[in-house]
């Protein structure tokens, strides 16, 4: 398929470096392409501009899309990085089947993607902790109000320069398990980048939000006991030197960073165990001294320390509300890694430019 390339005539200005939050500027260009009459087609790269819709879409009505979210980094030469690229894409067939939206050709995407930032280039900041924020999606666009599949999709691409996700960097964050609201379930679309995932965890985060925690963690649907995921990454928990973390059972996104992390650990000789963790197991660690660490991994914020658990009016203090050794090697190494400054033993990084 040709790619078409549309320029555009009004460049914005670049944003202040030192001031980028997480996903408000927008940059010059976006990627677009349709899909109907049974084949993706018209892939192009215009100018970054409103969607024009029908009220009547169905993306309005019933939700089905999916998105995902990865990032380019620029690294001391000046180099543009992309950080697994082709397991993002991967990702998004899983949830495009699921959704029933046609799957991508993984290649044209990725290479797509990577002529996109090119021409975004400059648009890819170079300060320490900063980076090109990435957002894949694809939605249904068939105006009708029946309840069936759509027969026509969007897919696009959109960019963003941004900083770090929590305003405070690695400091650890608060968490609260939530009782009362479920996330997933078995059966589900837990295990994808669904849109509706996002809406439904909205009302356990502002219950958060509004008793001071920064994020929820989730419990299973069927017998609220074990934990799952925080809305915006997969956790993690250093139990007396073992890592546990939940399994992938269908309720739970199989997070790349998530994987990348694993993988780490693996190498430098940790015993990672992937399964059913319950928040009644979490708290009798901690009252043996035996809960070392907890963490988030995502794409987002890459490491995340959690220093803070409540669950049932309870609450427990993590290595002192400290970030611990481990969330730090963690961190720096992937970071490392994707700025080009250490080796990269597993392949995870193209170069763009």
């Amino acid at each position: 398929m040709e790619l078409k390339i549309e320029r555009t005539k009004n460049p914005k200005q670049k944003p202040d470096q030192s001031k980028l939050v997480f996903g408000k500027v927008f940059t010059d260009h976006m990627f677009v392409m349709d899909y109907a009459d049974g084949e993706w087609k018209d892939a192009r790269i215009v100018p970054y501009a409103p969607i024009e819709m029908d009220p009547a879409t169905m993306i309005l009505h019933y939700g089905q899309g999916v998105f995902e979210g990865l990032k380019a980094y620029r690294n001391e030469k000046g180099e543009i990085l992309l950080f697994r690229p082709k397991k993002n894409f991967e990702r998004m067939n899983i949830s495009d089947e699921r959704l029933c939206i046609p799957r991508l050709d993984v290649d044209f995407v990725t290479n797509a993607l990577k002529e996109l930032v090119k021409i975004e280039a400059d648009w890819v900041p170079n300060l320490p902790g900063t980076s090109l924020y990435i957002r894949p999606f694809a939605f249904a666009t068939d105006v009708s109000l029946g309840v069936h599949v759509s027969h026509t999709y969007k897919f696009m691409i959109i960019l963003s320069p941004v900083g770090a996700y929590y305003p405070t960097g690695l400091d650890p964050v608060k968490i609260m398990i939530e009782n009362e609201y479920v996330r997933a379930a078995r059966g589900g679309t837990g295990f994808t980048k669904a849109i509706a995932n996002y809406a439904v965890s909205l009302k356990g985060q502002e219950v958060a939000n509004a008793k001071g925690f920064e994020q929820v963690l989730w419990l299973d649907a069927q017998e609220r006991k074990y934990v799952e995921e925080v809305g915006s990454m997969n956790v993690m928990f250093k139990v007396d030197g073992e890592i546990v973390t939940p399994d992938l059972i269908g309720t739970v996104l199989a997070g790349v960073t998530r994987d990348s992390v694993i993988q780490l650990l693996r190498s430098w000789g940790y015993k990672v165990t992937e399964r059913r963790v319950s928040a009644q197991e979490l708290f009798d660690a901690h009252a043996a001294g035996k809960l070392e660490e907890a963490f988030g991994t995502g794409t987002a914020a890459v490491i995340s320390p959690i220093g803070l658990l409540s669950w049932n009016g309870k609450e427990i203090t993590i290595n002192g509300n400290q970030t611990g050794e481990l969330s730090r090697r963690l961190y720096d190494s992937l970071m490392a890694i994707q700025y080009g400054q250490a080796e990269d033993k597993f392949g995870w990084v193209e170069k763009v430019k």
